[in-house]
């Protein structure tokens, strides 16, 4: 991205780099636009991937190689980045990754109700777990350069789908405050 100009963005998108920032205010705020958008039509393609699923593993490895097959991922974790740098930014990252939860504990309900898998956890536990492994295994492979190891992925995605959970009792959350 830092390679790329506005004045080309705006060539590539037959617009003028002022219209460019009047809608998005920078090149950075563009990516970060962008980078959201295509994250949440994953999420669609990885809930419509799990529809076909008949066992939780199988749940777990079409949407774990739906999900790490694509590069909307990697561009998700430079966006998050960003956000991090430009805080401006963030109430974008904040509503794409609740969204991504909200529809993604949505999705894991509907799919565990009509399989009649036992649910051990919140749905929106289980959706932010899903996305965490995810974002980590995406960024593990972008730090080391190593190709995606399919079944762990797997491991780790049923993992998250098949954790016990128990809420913290009111002794405890009184240690922690």
């Amino acid at each position: 991205m830092q390679d790329v100009s506005l004045t080309e963005i705006a060539a590539q998108a037959d617009a003028f780099p002022s219209q460019v920032t009047y809608y998005f205010g920078s090149k950075e705020a563009l990516f970060v636009e962008a980078a959201c958008r295509e994250v949440l039509h994953l999420g669609t393609r990885v809930e419509t991937a799990g529809r076909t699923a008949r066992s939780r593993a199988a749940y777990a490895r079409v949407m774990a190689e739906t999900a790490l097959s694509s590069p909307a991922l990697l561009a998700f974790a430079e966006a998050l980045l960003l956000a991090r740098q430009r805080p401006t930014l963030e109430p974008l990252v904040a509503r794409t990754l609740d969204r991504l939860h909200a529809e993604g504990a949505r999705a894991w309900s509907e799919r565990a109700a009509r399989q009649g898998w036992p649910v051990n956890a919140p749905a929106d536990a289980v959706a932010r777990g899903f996305w965490a492994v995810i974002l980590g295994l995406v960024l593990e492979r972008a730090g080391s350069g190593d190709a995606f190891d399919l079944a762990t992925a797997e491991a780790a995605v049923l993992a998250t789908l098949s954790v016990q959970y128990s809420p913290p009792s009111a002794k405890s959350r009184q240690r922690r405050a």
